[in-house]
Parts: C-alpha cells; structure tokens; sequence
C-alpha cells in the first residue's frame, strides 16, 4: 500500500512539472520543483521510519506504575515512603484489582494494520461500570488577562533604545487667533538650537494637511518624532475635524490600529485659558493625547498645560527647555502604558444588552475631565473666530451653520456694469440673485476655493442644526440688508434697486457644501414656495443625499479633475474613496436625477487638470450632463490660509479655455455625443457645451423660462428639463462675447487717469443705461 501510495505521488508530481513545462514554463522553475519534491519526500520516509523505531521500543520497554491522578504516583502511592496506606488514591485504584490476565491483555502494544485481526484483544473489564456524572462546581475566574493579537504590542511599547535626539522632528500645530502657531514657533527656536541635533524639526500646520493619512497613517519617516501644538475651542474649529479623523481611525477595520506605533515617539502641548474656560481648559490637547496613544503612539514628555492668559510664552518656553532635554537623554525610556486604551475593545460586552462600556472607578474622574470627542457644537458660534473672520470678509451669518453675502457681479449689475456668467448662459439676473448656503463645511478643501481656510471642514454632519425656515427668513434679512447699503453708491440704478429686494434666483453655492445639510430638499422647497428659483452646487462627495434629492430648478455638479490622482490633488478631499463616490454620483445623474437640468462645473486650473481631455470626455459619458459649463479659475489672492499654492501663472487665459473647450468638444462628438460650445461669457473665462437637444430649429435653448418652471411645478405634474427652455439671445452665444445689452463695460481707472474726466464719463454713462427688467 506504501509503494502504491509513493507511485502515485511521484506520479502526481511529474504530471504538475509537465503541465508547467508544456505551458511555458521555464526549465529551472520546472527543475527546481522536482528537486524540492524529493526533499521533501525523503524527510517525510525518514520521520516515518524514526516514529515506526520509537513505537516498537515503547512497547518492549516495562509500563510506569502511575497513580490514578494521572502523577506518576508521586505523592499518593504506597510504594514510596511515605505514601498513603491501601495503595493509591485510598485504594480506589482499578490496577491492584485486577487478574493476572487481565495485566497481560492491558501491556500489548497498539496492532499494525499489517498484524492480523485475529490476534486482536478487546478489554471489557470496565464496559459495564456506571459513569459517575461531574459534579457542577463553581467556575473559577482566573486574575490573568486573555491574550490577544496586542498583547506583543503592549510589550513592545514598555521599552525604547532609539536616541530621540537622531529623530526627525515634527511639530504640528493647529491656530485660529495665532496663540497655538507663536507657541509653536517658539518650541521650533528652542529645538532647532539645540547641538546634537541631527535633523531640523520641521513645522507643520494641521489645517494646512492636504490627507492626514500621510502622517497619521503612514508615518513618512521610521525615526520621526510628533509634537503637537494645540490650543481648545469651545466652538467648532478645524481641530474638530482632525479629532473626529483620529477617532475614525481607530475604530475603521481597514486600518491598522496601531499605525502610529512606527513613531519613535510624541508629546502634546496644550494651550488655552484657565480662568474664562476653567472646565475645558486644554481639552483637546488631552483628547489628542489620548487618541496618539490609542493608536499605538509613545509618550516621551508629559502633557503641557499653558494658560496664555496668565503663563503665556514664558511657559510654553519652559515646557520646550524641558522638552529639550528630555531629547538630550541616551538613558532608554520606560514608557508607562495605559493598558486600558488596548483592552478596551477586547472587554467591551458582545452582548446586545450591554452596549455601552463599564467604566472603573478609578476612571470616573478622566472620564469627565476629558470631553467627548463626537460633542455636538455649533458650526460657527457667534463668539468664535471663525465667525469674526467670515464677518470680516463680507458674510452675514445665518443661525448657527448658515451664511449669506452679497456678490460683487449684484453690485456690478446695480451699477448697470454687466451680470455674471449666469446671466449669459441661463438667463440668471445678478441684481436679483441671493448667494446662499445652508452649510458653510465642506468635505474638500479645494486648492481654488475663495474660502482662505475660514469654514469648517467634515465629511459628515456633527453639528447643531437649524430649522430650514429659520435660514430662509434670515438669510432673506441679511441679503436685503446689505442691498441697502448700496443705496449710496454712485451709480446704482434705481429701478434695478427696487427689484433688488425682490429675490428671485438663489445660487445654492457660496462656500461650504450646501448638500450636506440634512434638511436640503426641504429648504429647496421653501424657495420655490417663494417662486425662487434654485441652482444647487455639490461636489460630488455625497451621493446619499444627491439621490434623495427633490426637484431643483438647475443642479450642478462640480467635476476639477478628469483622473484619481489630479482630483486629489485639485480638491484634496476628505474620504478615501472620493473617486468611487464621484463615479456613484455621475450615474445618479444619468439615472434617477435623469429628470433634472443637469450641469457639469469644470473649473480648469492651469498645470493641475487641464491636459486629460479624453478622460474627462470618459466621465461626461458617464454622466451624461445637460450642460458641461467650463470656467477657468479665479484668483483669490493670498494662500497662507488654507495651503492654497496657487499663483497667477495658474490662471488660464480665455483663449486657453476656448481651446479646451472645442477640443472637448470634438471629442465628445468623435465618440458620438451629441454635444457641441453653446454659449460663453468671455470677461468670466466661461465657456458652455451643451447637449444638441436644446438646439431646437437650428437655434441655442439654454435659457431657463422660470415662470414656465413654477407652473409645472404647481402642476403636480411630472416634467424635465426640456418642458421650461428658453430662447438663447444672440449677443450670448459663442463668438460673441455675453456682455447683455443696456450695460456698460468698466475698466479700471489707471493711476494718471484725471479725476474729473472720470467722474463726468462716469455721470454721462449712468444717464445713458436703460434698465434690465428680469
């Protein structure tokens, strides 16, 4: 049988080695196979004869006496001095009882199957014993802990030989009022004069990170060293969000818990007041802490706790000196780990019942020093400074997570200096279109956006939230108010000021991600109660939300990049599966939005999402939009607040976008989409491809008839996006600039210009425009 069997595997083997031989295998991949087959068949003979050699010498050799408790006899049998009367175990033990026959029978050795079953003997000595039944006994609960997969972790982080003083220092900070980033700069003076010093510490602010992933995921270096500088809000600020992304990694499977255990080690510093916030004084800096330790971070300096208003940078000085010397240290470190955070998810009940975990009483009071760090805040309360620098620059905020302001093209148009591109393209009067959003967070942080890093940032709703009439009356307020504050302005037409206080377009963009809040489709319907009309912007992150979404007069979708890699790049966006959502939203669009005016924002940056025409042709087949409307980006001016690297060279010209834009063009058309360049507003870089449906007659249909709108709204009825077009006017398709009539074009004034000269050209004008009526 063994020789059939070792045919059959040598067999086997051969016809594995020739299958790859005849497949194309290569001959020494083929040969070696062969070589480690017969290794390890020749181990495997080798240990079978050594087991066959150790099994006949068991059974010649004499069987150990052992006593029934399984010992050896060591305590409790006769034959050792010493040992209990009557044979083991009280003279309960079966052996001594036994016949001589019986013996024999109990010493033969286990049979081959080569021996014959005649030899065969059975014992039927103890076949009719009664089974005792086990007798219940209280479970023992041991003191050790289970072992589980972090055990090794645990031990890992007692003990660390690296020299902090060779680590690659990080010192990230967070900052609104500037407290946090001068206190960081001072720990970057005092480490960087250190002697020792092999690496300069490099400084890093967190509301700059394009991915935190990069850091707090994926360590850059293998001896890098995190400190972080942060100060504690009460209202939500950009700290918030990074809170919240720690969290999320530690509890998201897909990630390695333990990622940050690749550190050499991290030290927080805490800054924040002691006296006007006594109970949350450096609560996050406690939270950071905590959560750096979670993940696998080790402790190399004890948490900083400065008070700016009465301790200042005189102790965040003395922290850092301190610090410093720490650094200096060759002694090993003895890291005294907080088991609880490891154990944690390993104790936590499985039981439905008890979800919530227990809490040991010498936790009690870390518990309610440290704040939760999923607490529901305000987005911008009104004593914080996301709300003075959002005032500063224009915006009226609304309720708690709402904002307002008025547009520079509103004040061009009450001048009778032109409208936006809207105007041109789908007949959008600036003068009487409020800018909006009921959500100043995004969940992107685009590299052109206007915002300089003032709103906050979140993939998901974590805050207050207010009701959608109450945004809708105030917003109404606040944009009114700042309409009347144009009555003074030389210029302003007064029919034009007159209708301005009757909104009938709002523009669902602003800043922020106006989808994210919960109560969307229903704020959409209280403008529409209103007969004003709504053109949302998403950014297609979120395609719950857009799926559920109700009718809107016109629906944007913003698409910066044509690839993975240039999308992360252009809008640096918060999840981390940002294309596949995008790729989920564009087909929303083709199927159960299919019913909207659909439109495709492409705002073309130069040197970061221009040159992949054909992929972007691939997410318009897609998508299949109504309108592909591509403009090219806006200057904003200084980029320190939000890392923003953008510089005039990235600005497109108009001619530039003209020719992506017929390229585009051609392209689509190359792959049969019926698409073709439309309309444009040359002064806003602006160029609109439109799907050939809307050339009805051989003449362009982009416009919107908005009353036709209402009225099949407050119909009932259903309809699309063709039941409510309107005639495209001449002066706004391509080729002819979309400046509207009964405006005048203005340049700006040159330094040697004569004052006077301009004020008369300036009165002549104003007595020469007609007004637009919407």
């Amino acid at each position: 049988m063994d020789i059939s069997k070792d045919f059959t595997d040598h067999l086997l083997a051969l016809a594995v080695t020739a299958t790859y031989l005849l497949s194309g295998g290569r001959l020494t991949i083929g040969c070696s196979i062969i070589v480690m087959y017969a290794l390890v068949k020749h181990d495997s003979v080798k240990k079978s004869k050594l087991a066959n050699l150790e099994s006949s010498e068991q059974g010649d050799a004499p069987k150990k006496k052992t006593c029934c408790g399984g010992k050896g006899g060591s305590s409790c049998c006769s034959s050792k001095p010493g040992g209990k009367k009557g044979g083991c175990c009280g003279g309960n033990c079966s052996s001594k009882k036994k016949n001589p026959s019986v013996e024999k029978i109990e010493t033969v050795t286990p049979l081959s199957l080569s021996e014959s079953a005649d030899d065969l003997a059975i014992d039927f000595t103890q076949a009719f014993k009664p089974i005792k039944k086990a007798r219940k006994m209280p479970k023992l609960v041991s003191g050790t802990k289970p072992h589980t997969k972090s055990t090794f972790f645990k031990k890992a982080l007692t003990v660390s030989n690296e020299k902090l003083i060779d680590s690659q220092i990080y010192i990230f900070y967070s900052s609104l009022q500037g407290a946090a980033e001068r206190s960081a700069k001072i720990l970057l003076d005092v480490l960087s004069s250190l002697k020792d010093l092999t690496l300069a510490p490099k400084l890093m602010n967190l509301d700059d990170l394009s991915d935190f992933d990069d850091y707090f995921v994926n360590v850059p270096n293998s001896n890098a060293l995190y400190i972080m500088v942060l100060p504690s809000y009460d209202t939500d600020s950009p700290l918030d969000f990074f809170l919240q992304s720690m969290d999320e990694n530690y509890n998201d499977f897909r990630i390695d818990k333990h990622a940050l255990r690749k550190l050499t080690g991290y030290a927080v510093l805490g800054v924040g007041d002691s006296e006007s916030w006594p109970d949350k004084f450096c609560y996050q800096a406690k939270q950071a802490d905590v959560l750096l330790a979670k993940q696998g971070g080790r402790r190399v300096f004890p948490v900083g706790e400065v008070c700016m208003k009465f301790g200042g940078d005189p102790k965040v000085m003395e922290w850092a000196k301190l610090l410093a010397e720490t650094l200096q240290d060759d002694e090993p470190i003895l890291y005294e780990y907080d088991e609880s955070l490891e154990t944690e998810e390993a104790e936590e009940p499985t039981d439905e019942l008890t979800k919530e975990s227990l809490i040991d009483l010498e936790d009690v009071g870390k518990s309610s020093e440290l704040q939760d760090v999923n607490e529901i805040k305000q987005m911008i309360a009104k004593n914080s400074p996301t709300y003075k620098n959002l005032t500063k620059q224009g915006y009226t905020v609304v309720g708690s997570h709402s904002g307002v302001k008025i547009c520079r093209w509103t004040k061009n148009d009450l001048r009778g200096r032109g409208s936006c591109y809207k105007h041109s393209l789908f007949n959008i009067v600036s003068s009487r279109c409020m800018e909006l959003t009921p959500s100043l967070a995004c969940s992107s942080k685009c590299v052109f956006c206007w915002r300089h890093g003032t709103n906050p940032v979140s993939k998901t709703w974590r805050w207050e939230m207010d009701d959608p009439e109450y945004i809708l009356e105030n917003a109404l307020k606040g944009h009114y108010a700042k309409i009347k504050q144009m009555r003074g302005v030389p210029g302003v037409i007064a029919e034009r000021f007159a209708k301005a206080f009757e909104v009938r377009h709002c523009a669902l963009s602003l800043v922020g991600e106006p989808i994210m809040y919960p109560l969307i489709s229903k704020f959409v319907g209280l403008l529409h109660q209103k007969r004003i009309s709504s053109f949302l912007v998403c950014n297609a992150q979120h395609p719950e939300p857009l799926r559920d979404l109700g009718k809107v007069t016109q629906l944007y979708v913003s698409i910066d990049a044509p690839t993975k890699t240039e999308l992360k790049r252009v809008d640096r966006p918060l999840y981390r599966d940002f294309w596949e959502r995008m790729m989920e939203c564009l087909e929303i669009l083709k199927t159960s939005q299919s019913h909207q005016r659909t439109v495709f924002r492409m705002t073309l940056v130069k040197g970061f999402n221009m040159g992949e025409v054909n992929a972007y042709a691939d997410l318009v087949q897609k998508g299949l939009p109504c309108f592909i409307e591509v403009k090219g980006a806006t200057f904003c001016g200084s980029s320190d607040g939000n890392g923003n690297p953008l510089t005039m060279q990235n600005i497109p010209f108009y001619e530039e976008c003209a020719t992506f834009v017929k390229t585009l063009s051609a392209e689509l058309q190359r792959r049969g989409l019926n698409y073709d360049v439309a309309a444009e507003h040359a002064h806003s870089n602006c160029i609109l491809i439109a799907d050939t449906k809307f050339k009805i007659d051989g003449e362009w249909c982009t416009h919107i008839d908005f009353e036709k709108f209402f009225e099949l709204l407050e119909s009932g009825k259903s309809f699309n996006h063709l039941d409510y077009i309107a005639k495209t006017p001449e002066w706004a398709l391509f080729g002819n600039g979309g400046f509207a009539p009964g405006n005048t074009r203005f340049y700006k004034k040159k330094k040697n210009t004569d004052e006077s000269k301009q004020s008369e050209s300036e009165a002549a004008r104003v007595a020469s425009v007609s007004p637009i009526i919407a």
